[in-house]
């Protein structure tokens, strides 16, 4: 079903857009005072690093001519105090800049990832999960640098541009002149790179998140992986895709690179200009001092173009990965209507009418499914695999939505109701249990997270997991890890019935939820399972029969549709799909 995989390119959905650059800059309006300042000490650095030329033109023209020691020692000392107010403000202004631009990627993460909260199963279907995470670490600090200092120091180096013209133009418009010729032709270069600059990140963006997608595959699927001795072909992928991203990266920085010595080139073009210029031609109404003091000058000149040059490929970089970024918050979220009401304490009916659902276009995964539950009843979904079972009881809890029809809780539509109060009401078991890094009570109490010590333990008694959590050195307070190491997968299974049994739920679903439970302690819980299901409207979807034989009504379900309905007993009296299933499945035992 997903749409991507680790070796497939991420294609962008949409075009370049400037928009994605003024939502950047939206994020530094709340630190806009510190921003400012920094902005203002770089413009009085700036200011005072020009004085700098002056200075040496006084002391070329007149101190040293005239043997002027004092006077020399005098500007000596204040050339020394202008570097020493320089290196002091661009201390504090990296600094406060440095703190300015990772508040900004804090807010920028926690937007995507508060984003990430709500965004539909499809989501996280049509793509590999580290092609995700990619984006939410790696792509966010990408954009450090130009938070940090690029947007500030773009803003100084314009004015000290500016700033720097004037003062070459006081001391002479001709030579002035000559050295602006240089511009046209690096803004030549510029625009003419540009397009492939974009191309080339864009691609090396690409190659970053199938890399990344890889590895957090491999990670995950590590006991595979060493179960059927696939290291060498896992590397040999690993390397494939390691060199793809080498290889973008060298093309990305060969185009970067482009910048760097053009503007080397030009400005030692135009600097070899005002010499000859400034020598021969000149030479009655240039001095020494004047012509050093602008040569100064047309240094201090090319030092902010080549700072605009360097922003401007970080910007391109950017630019990829912001696209990316803000491509992954603009996704549709799974929202309440405006009008939408809480649904409050059910009963528990459960009608779908006509209900038809697609996971892709045009291709219907389930056609006019209906059926009608009453409250407390206990149903049991069975077929073959990729029949559709999931799918119908993920649509009930709204994970994903349905193409036409309406499912309905005690008469109210489920999408005129908020997630919220649908999902308080809804417990979903999965077949593969899922624990989160904390202590045993900390899982358990995810369900409820007020509940009290008690509580979590009297759940955990009810579903027969306090037997084994009393066997660890810690108890309920053994620490789990994400992977939930030292637990059986059936341990793993039994602290996620009591997390929804904790919950309290009217409506509850068990996909294959004793599967990886084996037989004997199957036994032991079924007096808790039948506790847990007590007065409450209940879907359990097993492929071992033997556990819902004593359902309420039994489905089968088959060819996008419902194709059997009733109890065991009649099911079996009808000799059909139902009957020819348990009979496979009797034989077998």
């Amino acid at each position: 079903m997903a749409r991507n995989k680790y070796n497939v390119d991420e294609e962008l959905e949409a075009g370049f857009n400037l928009g994605y650059l003024k939502r950047l800059l939206k994020y530094m309006e709340p630190y806009k005072a510190k921003v400012f300042i920094s902005v203002f000490l770089m413009l009085l650095s700036s200011a005072i690093s020009l004085i700098g030329p002056v200075i040496v033109k006084t002391a070329l023209d007149n101190y040293i001519p005239n043997k002027n020691i004092k006077g020399l020692v005098l500007i000596s000392i204040v050339y020394v105090l202008i570097f020493i107010t320089i290196a002091k403000i661009m201390k504090h202004r990296m600094y406060t800049m440095g703190e300015v631009g990772q508040n900004i990627l804090v807010d920028m993460r926690h937007d995507l990832f508060k984003k990430l909260q709500y965004v539909p199963f499809n989501y996280y279907d049509s793509r590999p999960h580290g092609k995700i995470l990619v984006r939410v670490v790696n792509y966010i600090n990408s954009l450090s640098d130009i938070l940090s200092n690029g947007f500030v120091n773009l803003i100084a180096d314009m004015v000290t541009l500016i700033m720097t013209i004037v003062f070459m133009s006081f001391l002479s418009i001709k030579l002035t002149l000559i050295t602006l010729i240089g511009i046209p032709l690096l803004l030549l270069v510029m625009l003419s790179i540009k397009n492939a600059q974009r191309r080339a990140h864009q691609k090396l963006s690409s190659k970053q998140s199938n890399l990344n997608a890889y590895i957090h595959e491999s990670i995950n699927g590590i006991k595979v992986t060493q179960s059927f001795s696939r290291k060498k072909e896992n590397m040999e992928v690993f390397n494939e895709l390691s060199m793809e991203c080498s290889d973008s990266w060298m093309n990305a920085v060969k185009l970067n690179f482009l910048i760097w010595p053009s503007i080397e080139t030009i400005s030692v073009f135009s600097i070899s200009l005002i010499y000859i210029f400034g020598i021969l031609i000149f030479k009655d109404t240039v001095s020494l001092g004047l012509l050093t003091a602008f040569i100064a000058y047309v240094w201090i000149f090319w030092a902010p173009i080549t700072n605009i040059g360097n922003f401007y490929n970080t910007l391109i970089n950017a630019m990829a990965y912001l696209e990316r970024i803000f491509e992954a918050m603009d996704e549709e979220p799974e929202y309440d209507k405006e009008d939408a009401i809480e649904l409050g304490d059910i009963k528990g009916n459960v009608t779908f009418k006509d209900v038809c659902f697609e996971y892709e276009k045009d291709i219907l995964i389930l056609e006019n499914i209906n059926m009608n539950i009453k409250e407390g009843e206990k149903i049991a979904l069975v077929g073959p695999t990729g029949a559709g079972k999931t799918t119908i009881v993920n649509l009930l809890s709204r994970f994903y939505n349905i193409k036409s029809g309406e499912i309905l809780i005690d008469g109210v539509n489920i999408n005129d109701v908020t997630l919220k109060s649908l999902r308080k009401e809804i417990g979903v078991m999965l077949q593969d249990p899922f624990v989160f890094s904390g202590t045993i009570m900390d899982n358990i109490r995810y369900g409820k997270l007020d509940a009290s010590d008690e509580e979590v333990i009297e759940a955990a008694k009810i579903v027969k997991a306090d037997d084994f959590i009393r066997e660890f050195k810690d108890g309920y307070n053994t620490y789990l890890n994400e992977q939930g190491n030292g637990l059986s997968v059936g341990q793993k299974q039994l602290i996620s019935f009591a997390r929804v049994l904790l919950s309290n739920p009217k409506i509850l679903i068990l996909d294959e939820a004793t599967s990886s439970i084996d037989t004997e302690t199957e036994a032991l819980l079924q007096e808790g399972i039948e506790e847990l299901l007590k007065g409450r409207t209940s879907f359990v979807i097993a492929h071992r029969l033997s556990t819902i034989v004593n359902s309420d009504k039994i489905m089968f379900i088959g060819n996008k549709n419902i194709l059997e309905e009733g109890t065991h007993e009649e099911l079996i009296k009808e000799k059909g799909l139902y009957y020819n299933l348990y009979k496979s499945q009797y034989i077998e035992i």
